[in-house]
Order: C-alpha cells, then sequence, then structure tokens
C-alpha cells in the first residue's frame, strides 16, 4: 500500500515541491542516471514527500497548506484557473486539524495534507459547484460527488473549484460563462478544455493534483498542452456520481498530476464500486503505487517484450510536423526501454469525430433538458410557463451548450434519428471493435494527445468546427471506453520557453496499470527535461 513505499527527499524550505536542477534541452534515454535517493523511492511524487515530511514533523499541514494558498494567491491573478478559492480560514482549520492527529499519533490517510483542486463540474457540498454555467450560478449542491468524498475521507484538503467550459462542452474554456484561463506556459494561449482550469493549476503548482472530466478528450487534451501528467480511467473505473452529466455513456472523471506516480495515487483514491452509480465497476482495484518502481531498480531494458503499436492515422496530414517529430522520439525511446514498436492502422480512427459529435450531443441534449428553471437552475422572470421555460434557458445557456443542444435534438428527431444517432451508435460497436483487435496484438498503443501544441486565445473561438477536429485523438478512446494516460513527452516551438507536447498511451479497458508502470519508467528516462512552466520557474522552490 501507499504508506509501505520509501519517502523520497526532504521538501525544501518552500515546502512545496521537489527541487530539480535547471536544464535546457530535453533528451530521451534509456540509461538510469545517478542518484543519492533511497535505492526505493519512486522518484518525483509530491504527495509521498509531503506524506513523508508530515509524518516525519519537517513540516506542518497548516504550513503547506499556507504555502500553496500564497501561490495561488500570485499566480490567479494571471491563470484565472479557479472559479472558486475555499476561504483560506476554511483550509487552514483542516490542515490544523491534521496536525493535532498527527501530533497525537493518529493514523491519517494517504492525501492527508495534499491540496486538491476539483472541476466545477463536479458537485462540492461546501462550495459553489456551477458547471462554468450562468444556469447554475450560485448553485451549493447538498452533497460532495462520490470522488470528492473519497479524497476528503483520505485527507486531501479541497483548495477550490477550476474553470471549464461550460458544462465540458469545448476545448479551450473559452465557453465557460464567467472567465477564459490562461496556460501557464504561455498566457497568452489556451490551456486546452473542458478541464483546463484543472491542468492548469496543476501546470502551475496551485495545486498537487486535480480532479477533472473526460468525455471526450478533456483530461488528456489540456494535460498536453499544460505539460502535466493526465489519466482518463476506463469507463466505469471511478463512480460519476455527483458528476454533472453531459454525455453520460461517455464521462469520466479524471485525474490531473505533475508526475506518473501522483496521476496513479489520486486514481486509486478515487476508484472503485459506488452504489449510487450503477454504471461503476465491481472489479477489484488493484495497487496502482507497486508500479512505481525507483529507477535505480531497473534493469537497461525494463520494459522488454512489451508490444507497442504506433497509430498510423494520428500521425497524418493535420498534424503539426513538430508534435509527429516529439511522438515518433518517443517511440524510439520506447524501443530503447525494450519495447517492440510497430506501425499499425485503425481504418475507423478517423469516423469517430462525427460519431462522437452526434452521440455526445445527443445525450446532452436529453441530461441538459433539466435545467429549465423549475427542475434546476436559476428562473427567468416570465408571465407564463413557456416563456419561462424559455427565457430560463435562453439566458442560462452560453452558445456553444446552444448549439450542441440544437445539434442532439435534431439527431434525435422523428425522420433523422436512423441517419445520425442510430448509425453514430454502429459506428461506435466498429471503434470498439477495431481497438480490441489492436489492442489484443499490442499491449498498449500510443499517438498523440493533439494534432498541435497550445495555441493562442481567441484563434479557434470563430471556428467551431476547427476547434471540434483537435478532439480527433482522443474522442475514439472515449467511445471504446478504454483508459488512456498523456504524459509530456517533448517540446515544439513557441511562447518564451517551449510549448510541451503529450504523448498518448492507451491501454486495455480496467489495465490502467500497465499504462501507469510504462508511463512511470518513461517519465523517469526522460532526462534533462524539466515541465516547470515560465510562470514559475523562477519561484525559490524550484
Amino acid at each position: 500500500m501507499l504508506a509501505t513505499l520509501q519517502p523520497p527527499r526532504t521538501l525544501s524550505r518552500f515546502p512545496l515541491y521537489l527541487t530539480s536542477r535547471p536544464v535546457t534541452l530535453c533528451t530521451l534515454t534509456a540509461q538510469s542516471p545517478p542518484s543519492t535517493s533511497p535505492p526505493s523511492q519512486p522518484p518525483h511524487s509530491q504527495i509521498l514527500s509531503i506524506r513523508h515530511s508530515l509524518l516525519t514533523r519537517q513540516v506542518t499541514a497548516a504550513q503547506l497548506a499556507e504555502s500553496h494558498l500564497s501561490r495561488l494567491r500570485l499566480t490567479e491573478p494571471h491563470l484565472k484557473s479557479f472559479l472558486h478559492v475555499s476561504d483560506s480560514d476554511a483550509v487552514l482549520r483542516q490542515a490544523a486539524l491534521l496536525d493535532q492527529r498527527i501530533a497525537s499519533g493518529e493514523e491519517v490517510g494517504p492525501l492527508a495534507g495534499v491540496v486538491v483542486g476539483v472541476k466545477d463540474n463536479i458537485c462540492t457540498a461546501d462550495m459553489p459547484s456551477t458547471g462554468g454555467s450562468r444556469v447554475l450560478e450560485g448553485y451549493r449542491p447538498a452533497y460532495d460527488a462520490t470522488a470528492v468524498r473519497k479524497i476528503k475521507e483520505l485527507g486531501g484538503i479541497v483548495v477550490g473549484k477550476t474553470n471549464l467550459d461550460e458544462f465540458g462542452m469545448g476545448s479551450t474554456t473559452e465557453a465557460s460563462a464567467f472567465q477564459v484561463t490562461a496556460n501557464p506556459w504561455d498566457v497568452s494561449r489556451v490551456p486546452g478544455g473542458s478541464s483546463g482550469g484543472s491542468a492548469a493549476a496543476v501546470s502551475a503548482r496551485q495545486c498537487v493534483v486535480s480532479l477533472g472530466s473526460d468525455t471526450g478528450g478533456s483530461v488528456r487534451q489540456p494535460a498536453s498542452f499544460c505539460g502535466v501528467v493526465g489519466l482518463k480511467p476506463t469507463y466505469g473505473r471511478v463512480s460519476r456520481y455527483g458528476l454533472m452529466a453531459y454525455a453520460s455513456s461517455l464521462d469520466v472523471i479524471g485525474c490531473f498530476g505533475s508526475s506518473v506516480a501522483d496521476t496513479g495515487i489520486l486514481l486509486h483514491a478515487i476508484s472503485g464500486h459506488d452504489r449510487l452509480d450503477a454504471t461503476s465497476s465491481k472489479r477489484e482495484v488493484p495497487d496502482f503505487a507497486s508500479q512505481f518502481a525507483s529507477i535505480n531498480l531497473l534493469e537497461s531494458k525494463p520494459l522488454k517484450g512489451l508490444r507497442v503499436g504506433v497509430i498510423r492515422e494520428t500521425l497524418d496530414e493535420g498534424v503539426d510536423t513538430g508534435v509527429i517529430s516529439a511522438i515518433r522520439g518517443a517511440a524510439s525511446h520506447l524501443e530503447e526501454l525494450g519495447c517492440s514498436v510497430t506501425e499499425i492502422s485503425l481504418p475507423s480512427f478517423s469516423l469517430g469525430l462525427p460519431a462522437y459529435y452526434i452521440l455526445a450531443s445527443s445525450e446532452s441534449s436529453s441530461n441538459l433538458s433539466r435545467y429549465d428553471g423549475v427542475r434546476y437552475g436559476n428562473q427567468a422572470v416570465a408571465d407564463e410557463l413557456n416563456s419561462l421555460y424559455g427565457d430560463s434557458r435562453a439566458k442560462g445557456f452560453g452558445p456553444e451548450v446552444k448549439m450542441r443542444i440544437l445539434m442532439g435534438t435534431y439527431g434525435l428527431s422523428a425522420g433523422y434519428y436512423d441517419a445520425y444517432y442510430k448509425r453514430a451508435q454502429q459506428v461506435r460497436t466498429i471503434i470498439r471493435k477495431s481497438f480490441k483487435t489492436a489492442l489484443d496484438e499490442n499491449d498498449i498503443l500510443i499517438s498523440p494527445a493533439a494534432p498541435s501544441a497550445a495555441y493562442k486565445i481567441g484563434e479557434k473561438i470563430d471556428d467551431p468546427l476547427a476547434m471540434y477536429a483537435g478532439d480527433i485523438m482522443t474522442v475514439n478512446v472515449n467511445l471504446a471506453g478504454l483508459p488512456a494516460l498523456v504524459l509530456p513527452c517533448g517540446f515544439v516551438e513557441g511562447g518564451t520557453a517551449g510549448l510541451p507536447v503529450g504523448l498518448q498511451m492507451i491501454g486495455a479497458a480496467f489495465d490502467e496499470e500497465k499504462l501507469l508502470k510504462v508511463g512511470h519508467i518513461f517519465e523517469q528516462t526522460l532526462q534533462n527535461c524539466r515541465f516547470v512552466p515560465p510562470l514559475i520557474e523562477d519561484d525559490a522552490a524550484w
């Protein structure tokens, strides 16, 4: 279990993050770098660093919380990652209670003292949950989502609610009804979406880890744009209870962290069957942390025999040359680590995007019908019922949500159902079968997480089709219900320090364990590469 792992290095005088040597060049190597760390230490885990420092009394939970709040106050005016930040006194009270428990010798959970951000479409009982929409402005749920409840029970401290595209419908956070989040690597660029606030918050170290949701890539694309690790679990691995429904057959709650280890630890914390969600799986949750071996214990070919398939269709025309170069470099590195890498073809891959937008829009038109000003949502002033319904929705929903509701309603209407919705479901079956065949012959599949690095704010806001096309790398995984891990693998030109590129690893259903193992080894053998954005690189903690 987590508590049995050896502790990592002590924290710096700003007790948040492990120190790193300054580097300017990213290189891939299969050789283990020299290290003075304990031989069984899983490197680069902020969560384990925090736990060790708390239990050895090197730092208090209150100091950790105050340090995060200080950084958040400094960076938030530039980024706008959060729609709501918890009251500082409440956060410090939670931290002080943890300190009291530790001082009295009580056992604390594996997330004790870990500061967590939560996407604002995931319900929290003690702070607003708006879904990024005016229709829910000021709404405070009466309960915590199951994932949030588990985090709190394990000692995690929720520091705030992160920005998103309204109800998860978007790829940039520009569709948020309240504000646009900036990318920590270049504040003139988007952080991705719809979980852009959660990704930016982890990238800027405003929190240790965060929760997002992924319906068609909303965890993985922002992870790529912001240079952090993002994990979309298998559909059913994590309870959706308390997640505001967008497309119920596609939605999953996912995780962000600055390392594979932290992302895996967070996934372990929130996974498992939930009687409040009939779609949650009863499969046993493995100990993901057991896959996080120290780099000092790795063989020269630690992934020997692993079969990796590079999806040919993801490296075709329309993908930036810098992204293609980074992914091919990552594939070469996997070969150096002992993998057998081959190029494979998924002929149905290009069908995923149109099928996804038909299915997701259709489901959203049904799910969002509840926001009528009577059952849910802010109510407009009107003289009669039909006007009340119409005005509440017209004033409450933004243009992107309205467009998708209209598309979905059209696709489900009489005379068009067979031509659109039914046909899209048939395509979904084909995609599932093609992925199963490919994963029967390969242990994992790899691709870019997005066709490009982060682009400028406003660049695609007037061209929705171009924005939708950016989801081509990710939507198929949701249609097939599979897990996928995105981790930074290199840079392309842009901004003042380059822009990060994410490698997507796709696994078989409920095989997150293998993805985390491969991702952790890949990450630890990525030398001279520091994914710390310019916004905070002068921070003394680094």
